[in-house]
């Protein structure tokens, strides 16, 4: 299962980071590319730790895509695009996975056997999975990114002090059980919009 889960998560993984550096290359920062991760290698965007979380643990994470916004022109604007692009990546791997099924799945299945389905299955509920947890605005996700564009000024002492605490306050969520709360509604909202 765990082989079978693989080539799936390396995608998800890197297309999401990959897309990233693509969005930010198209809003003018070359940095993603100048660092050579404007690339779907998974090699490029591999974090061991991560990796291992996403595989063991149900939530893991990528080397994230280094943007740098001073070269964004409309700087809330380009933030929201580069933020959503990996999520967009992620749910757009998923919808043409479900459309591949739908119209093609019963020739992968007298090609590839029982292990072509999981594969798909796989490539479907961790592409979600990672699109619905990185819209959760606690920092370093990317949900959090579009809330910091979102934010009022005189907010933004506070998300200063969360984005310090992020991911300590992220580990506690999810070793409680508490981040269910708040995944949950995304990845039913994600659900939703696949087709069939």
């Amino acid at each position: 299962m765990l082989l079978l889960t693989l080539p799936a998560l390396l995608w998800a993984l890197s297309f999401h980071e990959f897309c990233h550096g693509l969005a930010a290359k198209f809003v003018g920062d070359p940095t993603a590319e100048r660092s050579g991760r404007l690339s779907l290698n998974p090699l490029a965007h591999f974090d061991l730790v991560g990796t291992l979380m996403l595989l063991f643990v149900g939530f893991g994470w990528a080397k994230p895509v280094p943007i740098n916004m001073r070269y964004f022109k409309h700087p809330k604007r380009d933030l929201i695009i580069v933020s959503l692009a990996g999520v967009a990546g992620n749910i757009l791997t998923a919808v043409l996975t479900v459309l591949f099924f739908k119209y093609f799945g019963e020739s992968w299945y007298k090609l590839t056997g029982m292990s072509g389905i999981i594969i798909l299955r796989q490539m479907v509920n961790i592409n979600m999975g990672l699109a619905a947890f990185n819209l959760i605005p606690i920092p370093p996700l990317d949900g959090s990114r579009v809330l910091e564009a979102f934010l009022p000024y005189k907010y933004m002492p506070y998300y200063y002090w969360l984005e310090q605490r992020g991911t300590i306050i992220l580990l506690i969520l999810l070793l409680t059980g508490f981040i269910d709360v708040l995944f949950y509604p995304i990845m039913k909202l994600l659900w939703s919009i696949l087709p069939g």
